[in-house]
C-alpha cells in the first residue's frame, strides 16, 4: 500500500506511470468503502479523535484508513507532524492504514494524490477511509468533494477563532463535533454544542434528505464517539434512498477528472520551450509593475498558442 501510494506521489514520469497502472487495475474493487473528510482548527484535537474513532471503527470489525494530510517542510518537502507518531495506538493496531503525506501547499491542506490513495485503500479492501486535513482557513470545498460525509470539530467554547471562516463552515458540514467533552470543560463543551444547534437553523443544509447533527465528544474517555459513527451511517442510509448519494460521487468524478485535466494542461504549458523561456523575463516584469498580470498571463499564453 505505501509503495504504490509513493509511487503516486512521486514526481517521477515512470514513477506516476506505474502507480496509475496499478490503480485502473483496482478500480473494480472500489467504490463500496464510507468516506469521511475531517477537519477543525490547530488544537482541536483532530489526531486524537480520529485515532478513538478509529479504534472504535476496529473493535466493530471495520478495516480502516487514515490518509493524513500534513503541513510540508519548507526544507525537505517531508511532512512536519508524522501522523503515525500522533496516532500511535491506532498505527499498531491490525486491520488500520495510516498514510501522512505532505500537502505540498496544496490548497485546502490536502494532498495531490490523495484522490488516488483513497482508491488505492479500497481496493486493498479498507471499508472506511478518514481524511484528515491541515486545518481550517483554506479550502474545505477540495475536502468536501471528494468524501461522502464531511465532520467538522469544534473546541468547547469555539468563537473568535473561527468567526471570519464559521459561516462556510457550517454550510459545508454533514456534522458538528465538539471535542473535549469532559472534566472542566464538559459544560462549556454542552455551551458550545447548544449554540451551534441553533446557528444551523439558520444555514441551508447540504442535503434536503439530512440535518446535521451537532454532537459532543470526549476522545479521551471514549465518550459520544460511537454516536459520530452512527450519524455517519444514519447519513449514508439516508442519501441512498433518495439517490443522492450516487448523485454526489458521479459529481465528484466528473470534477475530478476536469481537475486532472487542468493540471495536465499546466504541466504542458511550462514544460513548452517558448513558455518556459518567457517565464522569468515576464514574472521580473510583473514583480516590478513594469506590465500588468494580465498581460504578462496573454503573452505566456500567445507563446505557447502561437503555431509552430
Amino acid at each position: 500500500m505505501a509503495r504504490a501510494i509513493t509511487l503516486l506521489e512521486s514526481t517521477r514520469a515512470d514513477d506516476t506511470e506505474l502507480g496509475r497502472e496499478i490503480l485502473e487495475a483496482l478500480v473494480p474493487e472500489t467504490g463500496s468503502a464510507v468516506r469521511v473528510g475531517i477537519t477543525g482548527p490547530p488544537g482541536v484535537g483532530k489526531s486524537t479523535f480520529i485515532e478513538t474513532f478509529g479504534l472504535h471503527l476496529l473493535s466493530e470489525g471495520r478495516r480502516v484508513a487514515v490518509l493524513a494530510v500534513d503541513p510540508t517542510s519548507p526544507l525537505s518537502g517531508g511532512s512536519i507532524l508524522g501522523d503515525k507518531t500522533r496516532m500511535e495506538r491506532l498505527a499498531h493496531a491490525e486491520g488500520a492504514f495510516i498514510r501522512p503525506s505532505p500537502s505540498g501547499g496544496s490548497l485546502g491542506g490536502v494532498g495531490h494524490r490523495t484522490r488516488e490513495a483513497m482508491l488505492l485503500c479500497e481496493g486493498a479492501g479498507y471499508d472506511v477511509i478518514l481524511i484528515e486535513t491541515v486545518g481550517v482557513g483554506q479550502s474545505e470545498v477540495t475536502v468536501r468533494s471528494m468524501v461522502d460525509f464531511f465532520t467538522v470539530l469544534l473546541q468547547p467554547g469555539a468563537g473568535d477563532e473561527l468567526q471570519g471562516i464559521k459561516r462556510g463552515l457550517l454550510e459545508l458540514a454533514d456534522a458538528l463535533v465538539v471535542t473535549k467533552a469532559d472534566g472542566d470543560q464538559k459544560l462549556l463543551a454542552e455551551r458550545t454544542q447548544a449554540e451551534h444547534r441553533q446557528a444551523l437553523q439558520l444555514l441551508r443544509p447540504p442535503y434536503i434528505e439530512w440535518k446535521p447533527p451537532v454532537l459532543a465528544v470526549s476522545s479521551l474517555v471514549g465518550d459520544g464517539v460511537s454516536g459520530v459513527w452512527e450519524a455517519v451511517l444514519a447519513h449514508r442510509a439516508a442519501l441512498t434512498e433518495t439517490g443522492a448519494l450516487q448523485a454526489h460521487r458521479q459529481r465528484q468524478a466528473r470534477a475530478w477528472m476536469w481537475s486532472q485535466v487542468q493540471e495536465g494542461l499546466e504541466r504542458a504549458f511550462r514544460a513548452d520551450p517558448a513558455v518556459a523561456g518567457a517565464i522569468p523575463g515576464l514574472e521580473r516584469e510583473v514583480e516590478a509593475s513594469q506590465t500588468t498580470p494580465a498581460a504578462g498571463a496573454r503573452r505566456l499564453l500567445e507563446a505557447f498558442l502561437k503555431p509552430v
